[in-house]
């Protein structure tokens, strides 16, 4: 599910990575997980515009409350992960 293309774009520009779509309590979990792991971790939240410009299915975003309950996760190495596999 996208957030809107030129975001996403920049995004990706600067090093980010995108993981996938979460609510809680997934989204904490995750975000938890990533930073565990050495990862700086960004949320993006939901373009409801650009959902419904997609392909796929967004009846879950068609109302606002439900689409601000989803984050797209980015993450990208952190500074004290980089330089190691």
């Amino acid at each position: 599910m996208p957030c809107s293309a030129e975001k996403e774009a920049a995004l990706l520009a600067q090093g980010w990575n995108k993981q996938f779509m979460a609510n809680e309590p997934r989204l904490s979990e995750a975000v938890e997980e990533y930073r565990n792991l050495g990862f700086e971790v960004h949320l993006e939240p939901i373009d409801p515009q650009a959902c419904a410009d997609s392909e796929a299915c967004t009846a879950c975003f068609e109302a606002p409350e439900a689409a601000e309950q989803f984050k797209i996760i980015f993450t990208r190495r952190g500074h004290q992960a980089k330089g190691q596999d």
